[in-house]
């Protein structure tokens, strides 16, 4: 049995579902009533903001779910970046910091990109003293704003 969702969007804001774009003029309740694979406007990133390499991991996720009929390629060039992302660092990352990075990976080639998104916003805060010193500079005011 399919559960359904609703989605509380307050008046302007969008809302990104099976790849096409809906904005709404005035605070709404949207009932999905069967699965749908949607992005709510605060989870989306902008270009800008990938600046670091999970972040940039987290633009290419999205993009799978903003356009789904380019999926498919777009996993071809998460899994490039993704590769590259541990020797990104100027510090060595942990095993059990790779070890969730291998559990992002699998969940976006298991075709579930939202669970891997949301794994790696987790990760933000681990990635922080990875960073060279002027990454972890620009980084630190954004993460203090969102844990506020």
């Amino acid at each position: 049995m399919k559960r359904s969702m609703q989605l509380s969007l307050r008046a302007g804001e969008r809302l990104y579902i099976n790849g096409a774009v809906l904005r709404v003029d005035r605070k709404v309740t949207i009932e999905l009533l069967n699965d749908a694979t949607f992005l709510l406007e605060n989870h989306v990133l902008q270009i800008e903001d990938a600046t670091t390499p999970l972040k940039r991991l987290y633009f290419v996720l999205q993009t799978m779910l903003m356009d789904p009929a380019t999926a498919q390629e777009t996993l071809k060039l998460f899994q490039q970046i993704f590769d590259l992302v541990p020797c990104s660092y100027s510090t060595k990352p942990d095993e059990s910091f790779l070890a969730a990075l291998q559990k992002v990976r699998n969940l976006a080639e298991e075709g579930r990109p939202f669970e891997a998104m949301r794994m790696l916003r987790g990760l933000y805060v681990d990635e922080l003293p990875l960073l060279d010193e002027h990454e972890r500079e620009a980084e630190a005011p954004a993460l203090r704003k969102r844990a506020g």
